[in-house]
Parts: structure tokens; C-alpha cells; sequence
């Protein structure tokens, strides 16, 4: 081969490549923090309107089975950072603690192959990044500087979409990007009333049947519906930018939660109120057929290896979850018949600091729960005085609907949804979704269903067997003894040490 030709191969290779380079899609990853998957005008409410995710959804692909990794922020955050479930991630399977720097996470390595990254409002978190050997958030650099006056209190000032059109200003024009934008609405506090001043009507409020259903009910959901919207707004700004800036097509762009609803028997609980999220994704260059819905069982861990492939990298080993793209080309996936959704601590409201390791296997069909520690409260204790947040049943969030619930414990028509939300649970749980979507009747033990028990308890524990997950194949199990890094509000409270092994 002559020189000459060699070298007007390798310039053609060049060129590929940097073609290739252009064509990689953009990422635009919307999170909102605390919405279940019922409250979005697509999945079918009512009331609350969200037409920025109601777009995505009809130009794209609508999941009605995608579920966070765990129902708890810092946690659930991690998972879908890494690629992998939090029973892998160490300390990161809790709340207000860190994520090793080991391991890696999808923005890390897209900004290795080309690609400019960053956030806003509120990304990785809570938690601290030092102990973990990171000094960057995970999710990128911040572009927190532009600010709004929000239409109501409690809503945060950072102006998440101005925020969005800084990171387009200043990104390199020849290179993809990956940007997470992240609000910190719908999470509590809410301003109270403001969904009455928005005109919204409680009469025609979608009460889910874990709540008593009563007027201080129907109105904390209107103030829970205000601050989904104020997100979806967001989002409709964002998505602006991209069609003005002529990028919109070349974007992968996400709508999604962290995970669900801060109410009781929701939040910070394994249930569908707890762990189903809404999911949307537009891509018109790799979704086939854009307008479907996928009724796939996933994870959102599973967009880590999604994101990746979308970029022509190959995932590591070390993620585990499994890539969307042949549900975005319509073809059967064989690695989304189940969703598995974990907890370990989430507020340290218990004494020590402990906290409620349970573990999930979620099927189009039925719930099974496996709870390690059945004689802890799984909402914390309803003593304040053992809870990092000085409250009682401190798992869940402060609410009209919890103080409700509370007060009106022993009242019938309230007593068994107070059990519920707040009492003791077994150490195995399953639920028939085709009679009991919101999973209130607990079948475990039943003679019927004694075979499908047996089969999700060992589907599930053969999958965390095979994961590695050291509540089931022994070694350290740690979470009731990692540091806890967030705000203690009770006198004297701590973590209790791990204990030492004997020699």
C-alpha cells in the first residue's frame, strides 16, 4: 500500500470518526424529587397538569412499570448514577452518608469519551462527598448561579432551566453534552394552599386508598400537585432551549423521580406508591415507533448502561443493570420481567441509628417483600426522642396527611390505614396487583398462594445472590453503622458502632 493511500485512509478514518463524535446524542436527565408515578397528566390524573412530561411521553416512549432503585433520595440517586443496585454501593445504600469514588458513574465516564457534563438544582444528594474521595458532585459541575422568585414558598430560588442555558452557552458547539437537571420540588415542604389559589378543585382529587380520604387530605395533594407542576415547567423551558438552539432531535431527553410521594405508606417504603415512578424518554433517533408505551419491568439504574450505549461506549463490569435500547427499538428485552427495590437506613430514626433493611421483587402480577428485621418499626420508632429528626415515626415526612392520620389513629375508617402507614410488619409480604394495586391486603402465608410465595422468594433471593448482596451471602453488612451526615436534631443521638470481630 503506498503512502499516499494510507494516508487518505487514515484522514477518512479521522473523519469517521469525528462524525461519529457528532452524532453521539445529547442527554438532558430531568429529575424531580418525590412524585409518584400516578401524577402526571399522561399516566392519568386528573388534576395535576404537566404537559412538558405529557409531551416527552407522546413523541417518545411512556413507561407504566419503571421503579427507583430505592426509596430514598441519596440512595436512589446512586443507583442511577452507577448502574447498579445500592446493596453493591456500600455506604451509598443509605441516606446522608457518601458514594465512593470507586465507583463509576455514567456522567464520569461520558465526560472521559468527549462529552460536556454538568447540573443543577439538586443532583447527588444528601450526603457528603469527602469521606467517598470525591470533590465534585457525581452528577457534574454545578450551574447553580441563576435564581427566580418561585410562584410559591417553600419552592426553592435556583432558576433550573436559566441554569440549563448557561451550561448551552459555555458547552463546546463540536462536542455532545450529558446535563442533569434536577429540582428539588415536590419534595416538603409544601406552602399551604396553594393549590386552592391555583384554582385546582379537591373534589375531583384521585385519593389513593392508603389515605383517609378527608378535605386536609384532598388539599395537601393539590400543594403536592403545585410543586410537580412547577418542575414539569422546567422541564418545558428546557426542552425551549433545545428546539431554539436546533438540538432538540439529537437529545435523549429523560423525565423521571427519584422516586415516590411524600406520604405515608409511600416514601421511604417498598410499596408502588413508594418505588413506581413516572418515566418518559424522547429520542427521535433511537426510539422506534416514538408514541408507545412499554409495559417492561425496570429499574432506573438501568439508564446508567443506556446512556452509555447511546454513546457507543461499552458499560463497565461493574454495572449490573440492564440497558433500555432494544425497548426502544421494539424488540422484546429479555432482562425486564422484574424490578427489585431495596432499603436500607433512611432518616436514623430508630435507636442506634438503625434502619429497615428489606428487599423487593416487583412482577406485572404480584409484589413480594422480604423485611430482614421485622421487630423494627419500619416507619422509625414512634418515639422522637431515638430519631436524628426528633420526630416521631420519622421515616416519613412532617404532612397534614401524616398529623392527620396521627391524631384520628384510633377512629374507625382510619384505624387499619394508621396501621398501615405506621405499625409493625411481618418478615415476609405479598400482594396480588390485580385485586390490591395499592398493596394492602398481605397475602403471605395464604394456602393459595403458598407456590407463587415460594417462587418470588426464591427468584429474589437468587438474584441477590448472584448480584452479591452481603445480607445474603454473608460478609459485612454494614449499613446500621456507617456515619450518618445529616442534621441531628435529638441530644445525644448516635450511630451505634459496628461490632468488632472476636480473634
Amino acid at each position: 500500500m503506498t503512502n499516499r493511500r494510507l494516508l487518505l485512509l487514515l484522514g477518512l478514518s479521522i473523519s469517521i470518526l469525528k462524525l461519529s463524535a457528532l452524532d453521539r446524542p445529547n442527554i438532558l436527565f430531568c429529575i424531580s424529587d418525590d412524585q409518584s408515578y400516578a401524577h402526571t397528566g399522561a399516566n392519568g390524573d386528573p388534576v395535576v397538569k404537566t404537559p412538558a412530561f405529557d409531551r416527552i411521553a407522546e413523541e417518545g416512549l411512556r413507561f407504566t412499570h419503571a421503579f427507583c432503585d430505592a426509596p430514598t433520595c441519596g440512595p436512589s440517586r446512586s443507583a442511577i448514577l452507577t448502574g447498579q443496585a445500592i446493596w453493591r454501593l456500600e455506604e451509598a445504600g443509605n441516606i446522608h452518608s457518601t458514594l465512593s469514588a470507586k465507583f463509576a458513574t455514567y456522567p464520569d465516564l461520558l465526560q472521559k469519551s468527549g462529552y460536556s457534563i454538568g447540573y443543577t438544582g439538586k443532583g447527588w444528594s444528601p450526603g457528603r462527598l469527602e469521606p467517598g474521595g470525591r470533590t465534585e458532585n457525581p452528577a457534574g459541575p454545578p450551574f447553580q448561579k441563576k435564581r427566580l422568585q418561585p410562584p410559591f414558598k417553600q419552592m426553592r430560588h435556583t432558576d433550573y432551566a436559566g441554569n440549563f442555558s448557561d451550561f448551552l452557552a459555555q458547552s463546546p458547539k463540536d462536542k455532545p453534552f450529558c446535563f442533569w437537571l434536577g429540582t428539588s420540588e415536590p419534595h416538603r415542604g409544601f406552602e399551604s394552599g396553594a393549590g386552592k389559589r391555583t384554582g385546582k378543585d379537591p373534589s375531583k382529587v384521585i385519593v389513593p386508598p392508603i389515605f383517609p380520604d378527608s378535605d386536609i387530605v384532598r388539599n395537601d395533594l393539590l400543594d403536592y400537585f403545585v410543586e410537580i407542576e412547577h418542575f414539569d415547567s422546567q422541564v418545558g423551558r428546557a426542552i425551549a432551549l433545545l428546539e431554539k438552539s436546533g438540538q432538540l432531535d439529537n437529545t435523549i431527553i429523560v423525565v423521571t423521580s427519584d422516586h415516590g410521594m411524600p406520604f405515608p405508606r409511600a416514601k421511604a417504603s417498598l410499596y408502588d406508591d413508594g418505588s413506581r415512578i413516572p418515566l418518559a424518554i424522547r429520542w427521535p433517533g433511537g426510539i422506534t415507533k416514538p408514541g408507545r408505551t412499554s409495559d417492561a419491568l425496570l429499574n432506573l439504574s438501568d439508564l446508567a448502561p443506556t446512556f452509555l450505549e447511546a454513546a457507543a461506549l461499552k458499560p463497565p463490569s461493574m454495572m449490573t443493570a440492564q440497558s433500555l435500547l432494544p425497548i426502544f427499538k421494539n424488540q422484546a428485552s429479555k432482562n425486564h420481567h422484574s424490578a427489585f427495590i431495596a432499603m436500607e437506613r433512611h432518616d436514623g430514626c430508630r435507636k442506634g441509628g438503625k434502619g429497615y433493611p428489606c428487599r423487593a421483587i416487583r412482577t406485572s402480577d404480584h409484589l413480594y417483600i422480604h423485611n430482614f428485621e421485622p421487630t423494627r418499626w419500619p416507619s422509625g420508632s414512634p418515639d422522637p426522642s431515638v430519631c436524628a429528626r426528633a420526630i416521631a415515626y420519622g421515616e416519613i415526612d412532617s404532612s397534614p396527611t401524616k398529623t392527620f392520620m396521627m391524631e384520628y389513629r384510633n377512629k374507625h375508617g382510619i384505624a387499619r390505614l394508621a396501621e398501615l402507614a405506621f405499625g409493625m410488619r411481618p418478615a415476609e409480604e405479598l400482594y396480588d396487583l390485580k385485586t390490591d394495586p395499592h398493596q394492602m391486603n398481605n397475602l403471605a402465608g395464604s394456602l393459595p398462594l403458598a407456590k407463587t410465595q415460594a417462587t418470588l422468594r426464591k427468584k429474589l433471593f437468587d438474584h441477590l445472590k448472584t448480584s452479591k448482596d452481603p445480607r445474603v451471602i454473608g460478609g459485612p453488612a454494614n449499613w446500621d453503622h456507617y456515619p450518618y451526615y445529616g442534621v441531628i436534631h435529638t441530644k445525644g443521638w448516635s450511630v451505634d458502632p459496628a461490632p468488632t470481630s472476636k480473634k
